[in-house]
């Protein structure tokens, strides 16, 4: 039955494709050749990443969180395969504090506080930034105000040349693990100023790949070497996605439809020679929202709404363990409101108002069924004088919990300032020193809060405190050299009432309490050159290096008290080299991750070695009339290595995608 859903859908997306082409007029036009010019866009006054354009699409990646590996400061937790979950970490402060914005509002998630960032496509994403602390504008959400690093995903907007009122992608992967992966994109234009997208994806994979699975004892002898297949890691997903974009006089909205349909196993980790599991996640995830900007002299607003519906369903038939089949709902609405006013040409001011009701429900006994009102609250300034910006922002959280059936705890309220500070001192405009310091929270997760047997309704906040000061170069010309970019920060990130598990005294009794203190203190550097050699020959490489010393500073009578925290490398970094010559692309990308620990205590049975990666990629574009054509080899962990990002869970060696990709 979901086969025959699948292919009505991309039957579907075919019609649109046929009626796009029928009301087109098939008189060819000669166009001239056009230069477009532009200025630099002005320094950023927060430290950002950014991956966008051809760059994306030239990396290996198939998903968001492939991209965000190249981001120096990250760290992605992969639990292997292509459907196993994957989440983000930046600079150690952990996945909760990570907001994650898709198309200009935030995605969340109450029940675990975790965004599997797996579960979003790169076919459609346009630009990927990451900014420590916040965004470099004030007119925002005053929820994206409270994060400690945030993710930017924007989805392609269509843009449509004189005569053009229509484009169509359709794209067909296929490779190692049994992946059939086929998209569409089909862009029209509906009007003058309105237009709208349809995008769909199908993924099919049975997950299964070799892997050697080697462990050590803490006397040096070795206790497992064997080559296994990996099981239960299939996957079945559908991504239907649907905008309407529209111009207005000094403004534009913006609305968006989606869902994500899909079933998966999760392989579960390889211990005790268990090699196969028995859990299974159905995931049915589906929300609405649209935005609304509009500028009247100094004055502009901002306006957006949000409603969403997660249904989780989870079953546990291990013979070996208790058997468990629950089904979760969670529902979000959503709504903000941002104004800015430019006082004077150099200075702005903005106030946001957001409130959101989260609300989750299971068919587990004594469930206790909480509703989450939150109101947020921010106001921000900023000052852009020729050789100086500042920006800051005050914002106030006020959380209220309600439980069915049994007593709601004390609300909760938190205040978080920020200020950030960027100038060229050297009257250098590619020269520039940035700094910001920065308070943010995360809030305590329903999961943390009221599961059964281990939640606790009275956890605090869990508070971070962020130091930063940085440098940037960045160079741009016509010459050999066509662009440059070397950039460092340091920072002291620290945590406070972090949010632990901690055993009750009873085997499998945990509860949930404010245990932890966190100092984190690391350098990112990051380091881009484009050269172009010869004719039509452009070569880039891009580099990032991450230096963390994140220790556990909870109690000094803690045998792991001053301990690297798990699963954070003290050193890790990426590099990318990339060459373009007429209509080929090559392509090398390389991951390293040093070595970690697994649990709280860094003692050799918990070491966790390093593990890197090489892929590569070559792809050749064709152009027939209209017609648009790129062939693409992805070769991914080119040296077979053997490795896990989690321990326990086993990475893929060496693996094949072969891509095709038509445009009209």
């Amino acid at each position: 039955m979901r086969a025959k859903i699948y292919i009505s859908i991309l039957c579907l997306c075919a019609a649109l494709c046929v009626r796009a082409t029928e009301v087109v007029d098939t008189t060819a036009t000669e166009l001239r050749e056009v230069v477009v010019t532009a200025t630099r866009p002005p320094v950023e006054v927060i430290p950002v990443q950014r991956l966008g354009g051809e760059e994306l699409r030239r990396l290996n990646s198939q998903s968001v969180a492939d991209a965000l590996r190249y981001f120096s400061g990250v760290q992605v937790k992969d639990y292997g395969g292509v459907g196993g979950i994957k989440t983000v970490n930046i600079r150690s402060m952990g996945t909760h504090h990570t907001g994650v914005v898709y198309d200009g509002v935030e995605l969340g998630n109450a029940q675990n506080g975790q965004i599997d960032l797996g579960q979003f496509s790169l076919d459609n994403v346009e630009a990927i930034s990451l900014y420590n602390g916040q965004k470099s504008e004030i007119l925002q959400p005053a929820r994206d105000f409270g994060s400690a690093g945030t993710i930017y995903i924007r989805t392609r907007t269509p843009r449509f040349a004189p005569g053009e009122t229509y484009h169509v992608r359709g794209t067909v992967r296929t490779g190692s693990f049994d992946l059939i992966n086929p998209s569409a994109l089909v862009e029209l234009r509906l009007g003058r100023r309105v237009n709208a997208s349809l995008s769909a994806e199908w993924v099919n994979s049975s997950g299964k790949y070799k892997f050697r699975y080697r462990r050590v004892n803490p006397a040096g002898e070795v206790a497992y070497d064997t080559t296994a297949t990996r099981q239960n890691g299939d996957i079945n997903a559908l991504r239907t996605e649907l905008n309407f974009n529209g111009d207005i006089d000094g403004g534009e909205w913006h609305f968006k439809v989606y869902h994500y349909d899909s079933e998966r196993g999760i392989p579960g980790a390889i211990v005790n020679n268990v090699w196969r599991r028995g859990e299974r996640v159905w995931d049915n995830n589906s929300f609405a929202q649209g935005s609304f900007t509009k500028n009247i002299g100094r004055f502009t607003t901002l306006a957006n709404v949000k409603y969403s519906f997660y249904r989780t369903h989870y079953v546990n038939n291990d013979d070996k363990q208790i058997k468990i089949d629950n089904l979760y709902r969670q529902r979000e609405f959503y709504i903000s409101t941002a104004n800015e006013y430019q006082i004077m040409p150099q200075w702005r001011v903005s106030a946001s108002y957001d409130f959101q009701w989260n609300a989750l429900d299971a068919d587990m006994y004594n469930f206790a069924r909480p509703d989450r009102f939150s109101h947020m609250l921010s106001a921000a300034t900023s000052l852009n004088l020729k050789r100086f910006k500042a920006q800051a922002s005050a914002m106030g959280t006020f959380i209220h919990d309600k439980l069915r059936g049994q007593q709601s705890p004390a609300d909760k309220h938190v205040f978080t300032p920020a200020i950030y500070l960027s100038g060229n001192p050297l009257r250098n405009r590619d020269f520039s020193v940035r700094a910001f310091v920065k308070r943010s929270f995360r809030m305590p997760t329903f999961n943390d809060l009221y599961y059964a047997d281990m939640g606790n309704s009275k956890l605090n906040p869990e508070r971070v405190t962020q130091y930063n000061l940085g440098l940037l170069y960045e160079h741009s010309g016509k010459g050999f050299i066509s662009a440059a970019r070397v950039s460092a920060d340091g920072y002291i990130n620290l945590v406070k009432d972090k949010i632990v598990a901690y055993p009750k005294g009873q085997q499998f009794r945990w509860t949930m309490l404010n245990l932890g203190v966190v100092d984190i203190k690391g350098v990112d550097i990051s380091a881009l050159i484009t050269v172009n050699p010869a004719d039509r020959l452009f070569v880039t490489l891009r580099g990032q290096y991450t230096f963390q010393r994140a220790i556990d500073v909870t109690n000094p009578a803690d045998n792991y008290y001053r301990d690297q925290i798990p699963y954070i490398p003290r050193h890790s970094g990426s590099a990318v080299l990339n060459a373009t010559w007429r209509l080929w692309n090559f392509n090398c990308s390389y991951i390293y991750v040093g070595e970690r620990y697994n649990q709280q205590e860094n003692i050799r049975y918990n070491y966790t070695q390093p593990w890197y990666t090489t892929d590569l990629s070559l792809s050749r574009d064709f152009t027939f009339k209209r017609v648009k054509l790129r062939a693409l080899l992805e070769v991914n962990n080119v040296f077979a290595q053997d490795y896990d990002v989690i321990i326990n869970y086993p990475m893929p060696k060496r693996n094949y995608r072969l891509t095709l990709t038509v445009e009209i």
